[in-house]
């Protein structure tokens, strides 16, 4: 088995046009040079000029992954994204993991992922990852904080979308095929925690509460977020103050 790039002009959300094709395999790949509506973590807009970044949905179709594991799901595919912007990166620069799977250059956010999951009973259909990776767009005009993109940490050269496409779809097929072969939730537990941002030191947090500085100390099996004061937040309880 291979993955399957299928690509489109335009659409409104390469998530959505993806779930519609209810049999189509594992490792399939929906690119679109235009999205109208694509849609990032916490109902925002993602916002992406035609032509110049990579706008992509991968449906995977895990063998007997229980509900209760899929963040796992969700680290594979972060570290997969992480690595692959790496390689189209200058030697010297890396990315990190934004909690839960955003990746970032230093406070610049540099790609999207949205995972939406679909039960039969209490494991895991389907899950379809959305990926939008900032490539060859130099001017951002919305108001979504810090972003950046390979081309503008690579001092203006340009990076062929369908060469990085393939090999980005390609990561996350071999690395989700390995890590279902090896069930080592240690090591992909341990590769996440050393990719994750704000770890170390102190660093501004906002909650239902107010303001607060600490560090993230842990992330539980099912995503919950642990810092150093003391309490676990879900996804959306707790905002990182830029």
């Amino acid at each position: 088995m291979s993955v399957s790039i299928k690509n489109i002009d335009s659409c409104r959300s390469t998530n959505a046009l993806l779930a519609d094709m209810t049999d189509a395999p594992h490792a399939t790949v929906v690119a679109t040079r235009e999205q109208t509506a694509g849609r990032g973590q916490r109902g925002n807009c993602w916002e992406a000029e035609p032509g110049k970044n990579l706008t992509f949905s991968m449906l995977l179709r895990p063998a007997a992954m229980h509900a209760s594991r899929q963040f796992e799901l969700s680290m594979a595919v972060s570290l997969a994204v992480a690595d692959a912007i790496d390689a189209a990166l200058p030697e010297g620069i890396s990315t990190q993991i934004k909690w839960p799977n955003d990746i970032y250059v230093g406070l610049e956010k540099i790609c999207g992922i949205l995972i939406e999951n679909k039960l039969s009973g209490s494991y895991i259909e389907r899950s379809i990852a959305g990926i939008g990776i900032n490539v060859n767009q130099d001017v951002f005009v919305s108001d979504a904080p810090n972003p950046t993109s390979v081309i503008l940490k690579n001092g203006g050269r340009t990076t062929d979308l369908a060469t990085m496409l393939a090999d980005v779809a390609d990561r996350i097929w071999r690395g989700f095929a390995d890590y279902e072969e090896t069930g080592d939730t240690v090591a992909l537990k341990e590769r996440y925690m050393s990719r994750l941002m704000w770890t170390d030191g102190l660093h501004p947090f906002e909650d239902a509460d107010g303001a607060f500085d600490a560090r993230i100390c842990d992330v539980e099996p099912d995503g919950t977020l642990v810092l150093s004061n003391g309490k676990r937040y879900a996804f959306k309880e707790v905002s990182y103050r830029f």
